[in-house]
């Protein structure tokens, strides 16, 4: 069992091996922000499909200054889905952390950040993206930074 100092109250997804952690309070929208991203198919701006890492809590390692993201073994596999109840989401076992998400209200994102801003996780600073999690167009910014965050960082 991960320590709890390990774990954080979040939602995580992933794209090819690249892992978003998606942060706000109960009740914020991560896990259908997750769900969405889930249901998006590949196209020309997100080659890859999303996959799901952990629902509500994710556990944190880090090694070698990289933190690596995975579900607590109770609630692997499954996502909840607001009004339909826990569904099983096949979910892959790890992934490296290069973003983080923060939940916000629409009137507190910047239009253009430069530069990103950053938040601190497991003593090392990632990128943070900024969303509003119901608008229509949450799902496709958040894929679409994944897709590009080395361009972005570099």
């Amino acid at each position: 069992m991960p320590d709890a100092h390990n774990v954080v109250h979040a939602t995580s997804i992933a794209l090819n091996g690249r892992a978003a952690l998606i942060c706000g309070p109960s009740g914020s929208g991560k896990s259908d922000l997750a769900l969405r991203c889930l249901m998006q198919g590949g196209n020309h701006l997100v080659k890859d499909q999303a996959e799901l890492v952990a629902d509500d809590y994710t556990v944190l390692r880090v090694d070698k200054g990289e933190v690596f993201l995975s579900a607590p073994e109770s609630i692997r596999d499954r996502l909840e889905v607001r009004g339909i109840g826990v569904v099983p989401v096949k979910a892959i076992e790890e992934a490296r952390l290069v973003l983080v998400v923060e939940l916000t209200e629409a009137r507190h994102i910047e239009r253009l950040p430069d530069p990103l801003p950053r938040r601190e996780i497991a003593g090392v600073s990632f990128p943070v993206l900024r969303l509003a999690a119901f608008e229509a167009s949450a799902a496709p910014k958040l894929l679409l930074m994944l897709e590009q965050i080395d361009r972005l960082e570099a």
